[in-house]
């Protein structure tokens, strides 16, 4: 097999648009919906007041780089099966999705005995008593979301790389009414059920996300168009090396999103020690961005499997194109969010939290102020999230994986640290630190992706090993 890419013809760079927008569009819209998910929760436990909004956002901040180190494992499914899709092997499709399957089991079962222990972890590292055991609470329940929310990742992946990203969507959006409506019923005890606040929650979680697995499962079983993959056909029946290679693939992403969502935890963290308005205001700014991210984020979802399909295709500037096409898609959105956060900020915070009520008046005023901040990464974070997408459709995970830990844990935290003291910047100076990290991966990644032919990135055998 020879070492580079063969030329082959590519999409011009209008079709190389509508496609990437066409598969991207549901993507977008699912990963809002998904994030709706937690929002819902979090207004709502607002709602409870800002004890229980800090409690719930101590718990999802530690639950989240667990969640997302599996789910990124797991989504290696998605450029494998769009590679042996570009290259028309059929049988590995199959294989991938259900060896993806096993990993996703396998994973939520190592994890669970780690997050039981919340309660305890979260005293050690500064919190309070009384929020740790909150937390606790919600968590000893939210916990078993594992096993359908690590199987979603794995079916998202497998069906996002076939193009059918419209399912994902209408399945996310009934998600989003499901939770909102169980949150209603459970939290607050309304149409007669019991009023089990943040155990409500959790419950409502876990519900949601298990109807949400079992429905992509079934569409993929029952459809004409997918049901000729047999997913589940001989499910005990391994496949080492295809188990292997999703490891070994997705173990870089799943730290590299763990790396970054663990410096948002660390930072939450860095709150808790500056006080409970600051930690619901910095929840509250926090869950605005998030937001704002999950349409870089669904598009760079796209993105993965338009550079895997030109990349097993052995299409070099098939793989050009989708990559610049979704930075610019990225990068362009994020710069229309940064101008409203800098602008108007007050008009986001006031959704979180009541102005009317007095006792949120300072949580309100830190919260403005720290999406002011979030304003000024947005920019790197689309950039980011866009450039590590891009570099996965090659397979190229270990590099960007020691680029993100570099940047989020050695150039983001210790600024974040130095600055978020009381006696310095505080909240603001945590922020600051957060955006550090963010520009710094953005650089590098963008770069590589720049020189990925004369780092030997498109080599075909990457296929094969990985990076």
């Amino acid at each position: 097999m020879s070492g580079t890419l063969k030329a082959r013809p590519a999409q011009s760079w209008g079709a190389e648009l509508r496609a990437t927008f066409f598969l991207a569009w549901p993507l977008v819209v699912a990963q809002l919906a998904q994030n709706a998910l937690f929002t819902t929760d979090v207004v709502m436990m607002g709602w409870l007041g800002p004890e229980y909004l800090a409690a719930g956002t101590l718990a999802t901040a530690f639950f989240n780089p667990f969640l997302l180190l599996g789910g990124g494992i797991v989504g290696a499914v998605a450029p494998l099966v769009a590679q042996a899709l570009g290259a028309r092997q059929i049988k590995q499709v199959r294989r991938t999705v259900r060896q993806g399957l096993w990993i996703a089991i396998l994973i939520a079962t190592l994890l669970i005995p780690i997050i039981w222990n919340i309660r305890p972890i979260l005293i050690l590292a500064g919190q309070t008593p009384e929020l740790a055991a909150m937390a606790g609470i919600y968590m000893q329940i939210a916990l078993f979301v594992l096993y359908p929310g690590l199987g979603l990742f794995a079916m998202r992946s497998f069906l996002s790389a076939l193009g059918s990203t419209r399912i994902i969507l209408y399945v996310t959006v009934a998600g989003v009414f499901a939770n909102a409506l169980l949150n209603y019923i459970l939290i607050f005890g309304n149409f007669g059920a019991p009023r089990l606040e943040l155990r409500g929650a959790a419950i409502a979680t876990v519900t949601v996300n298990t109807l949400m697995f079992s429905l992509l499962l079934l569409y993929a079983l029952h459809h004409p168009r997918y049901r000729r993959f047999h997913i589940l056909v001989r499910f005990w029946r391994p496949d080492w090396a295809r188990f292997r290679q999703i490891f070994r693939i997705g173990t870089p992403i799943g730290l590299t999103i763990m790396a970054e969502v663990g410096m948002f935890a660390v930072a939450a963290v860095f709150m808790g020690w500056l006080g409970t308005d600051e930690l619901a205001a910095h929840a509250v700014a926090l869950q605005c961005a998030s937001l704002a991210f999950m349409v870089p984020l669904g598009l760079s979802m796209a993105s993965t499997v338009r550079v895997g399909l030109s990349f097993g295709a052995r299409n070099p500037e098939g793989v050009r194109r989708a990559g610049w096409i979704s930075m610019a898609l990225g990068v362009g959105f994020m710069c229309i969010t940064a101008a409203l956060f800098l602008t108007i900020p007050g008009v986001f915070t006031r959704l979180f939290l009541d102005p009317a009520y007095p006792e949120n008046a300072v949580a309100l005023a830190f919260a403005t102020s720290y999406l002011l901040m979030a304003g000024f990464f947005q920019i790197a974070d689309g950039a980011q999230v866009v450039a590590a997408h891009i570099l996965r459709g090659l397979n190229d995970t270990k590099i960007p994986m020691v680029v993100a830990l570099f940047g989020y844990w050695c150039v983001g935290m210790p600024i974040a640290w130095y600055l978020g003291s009381p006696d310095r910047l505080a909240g603001i100076g945590i922020w600051i630190g957060l955006a550090s990290g963010l520009a710094f991966v953005a650089v590098i990644l963008t770069t590589r992706f720049a020189m990925r032919e004369r780092l030997g990135l498109l080599d075909p055998r990457r296929m094969v090993t990985g990076s």
